[in-house]
C-alpha cells in the first residue's frame, strides 16, 4: 500500500514537473523565457514551447496588438505668443522589440504607457511652444503632427515600441480665454457688419441720387419735348384759324363774339349792368350788326 501511495505522489511530482516545463504561446502574444531575471529567449510564434521547470526558468507573456494610450483629459501647453491652449491627443503603439521593452519596464504595461505618456506630452510641449495657436490649429497642423510623430517614433524605438499614429483629438482654449476669445471674435464681427452697413448706406445714398438726378433730366427734357410739341401745335391751329377766319373776317368776328357771349353768360346767378347799344351786343340786333325785329 505504502509503494502504491509513493508511487502515486512521485507521478503526481513527475507530472508537475513536466507541466511546469511546458507552455503554450497564443499568437497574440510575446513569450520571453528568462532565468534569474536574465533573458534567455523571445519566442513569437505560437505553439507548443518547452523550458527548464522554475526556478530555472520562467516565461513572461506581453501582448503583441496594437494598444492606444489616450489622454485622460487634455493637458495644457503654452504657444509662442503665451497663450493657454488645452491638447487632447492619442497615440497608438505595438511592442516590436520584446527583450528591449521588457528590459526597459521589467515587462510592466502601466509603465510603459506612462512613460509613453511622457514621450508624447514632451513631443508636443516642442512643437507648441515655438508655433501661434493659429499655425496649431489650422495653419501648420499638418507641420506640428510631423514634427510630433518624428519625435516620439525616435524615443519609441529606445524603448523597443513601434510607434503606429499618433493625432490630436482636440485643440481649444483654456476656459478663462474663451469667453475673451468670444468677445473678439464677436466684437470683430460687430465691426464687420458695421463696415458693411455704413458701406451699403453710402451707396444706397449714391444710387438714390442718381436716380433723383436721372428723374430730374428725364422730366426736364419731357418737359421741354412737351412745351415744343405745343408750340409746334400753337402755331399750327393759328396758321389754320388764320387762314380759316381769312377768307371770311365777318365771320371770325361773328365767332369772337360768341366765344365771348358763352364766357359772360356762363354763370345764371351773375348780374351785369351794361349799355344795350354798346359794341358788345352787336350781333344781339341782327345780321351785320343791325337792330333785330321785335317779335311778335
Amino acid at each position: 500500500m505504502n509503494r502504491i501511495v509513493t508511487a502515486l505522489v512521485a507521478g503526481f511530482i513527475a507530472l508537475m514537473l513536466l507541466s511546469s516545463t511546458v507552455f503554450v504561446v497564443d499568437q497574440r502574444k510575446y513569450a520571453i523565457v528568462f532565468a534569474l531575471g536574465e533573458v534567455k529567449q523571445v519566442i513569437s510564434q505560437p505553439g507548443l514551447h518547452f523550458k527548464l521547470p522554475p526556478p530555472f526558468q520562467n516565461v513572461l507573456f506581453l501582448d503583441k496588438r496594437i494598444m492606444t494610450i489616450e489622454s485622460p483629459e487634455a493637458d495644457r501647453f503654452i504657444t509662442a505668443e503665451k497663450m493657454n491652449i488645452l491638447v487632447d491627443a492619442f497615440v497608438k503603439w505595438r511592442i516590436v522589440e520584446p527583450k528591449l521593452y521588457f528590459v526597459s519596464f521589467g515587462g510592466d504595461e502601466s509603465r510603459a504607457r506612462d512613460r509613453m505618456s511622457q514621450i508624447v506630452k514632451a513631443s508636443l510641449n516642442d512643437e507648441i511652444t515655438k508655433r501661434t495657436v493659429r499655425e496649431v490649429i489650422s495653419g501648420q497642423r499638418g507641420k506640428v503632427m510631423e514634427g510630433i510623430r518624428t519625435k516620439v517614433i525616435a524615443e519609441s524605438k529606445l524603448i523597443g515600441i513601434e510607434i503606429i499614429d499618433v493625432r490630436l483629438k482636440r485643440v481649444d482654449y483654456v476656459e478663462q480665454i474663451n469667453n475673451s476669445v468670444y468677445d473678439r471674435m464677436k466684437s470683430e464681427r460687430v465691426r464687420v457688419a458695421n463696415e458693411l452697413r455704413s458701406t451699403g448706406s453710402a451707396d444706397s445714398e449714391k444710387i438714390r441720387a442718381d436716380a433723383d438726378k436721372q428723374r430730374t433730366v428725364i422730366l426736364a427734357e419731357a418737359y421741354r419735348e412737351a412745351e415744343k410739341i405745343r408750340g409746334e401745335g400753337d402755331a399750327k391751329a393759328s396758321l389754320v384759324y388764320s387762314e380759316a377766319f381769312g377768307k371770311n373776317p365777318e365771320f371770325y368776328k361773328f365767332y369772337r363774339s360768341l366765344e365771348a357771349y358763352r364766357a359772360t353768360f356762363k354763370s345764371h346767378s351773375d348780374v351785369m349792368v351794361v349799355d344795350a347799344n354798346s359794341d358788345f351786343f352787336k350781333y344781339f340786333k341782327g345780321s351785320g350788326g343791325a337792330a333785330a325785329p321785335a317779335k311778335k
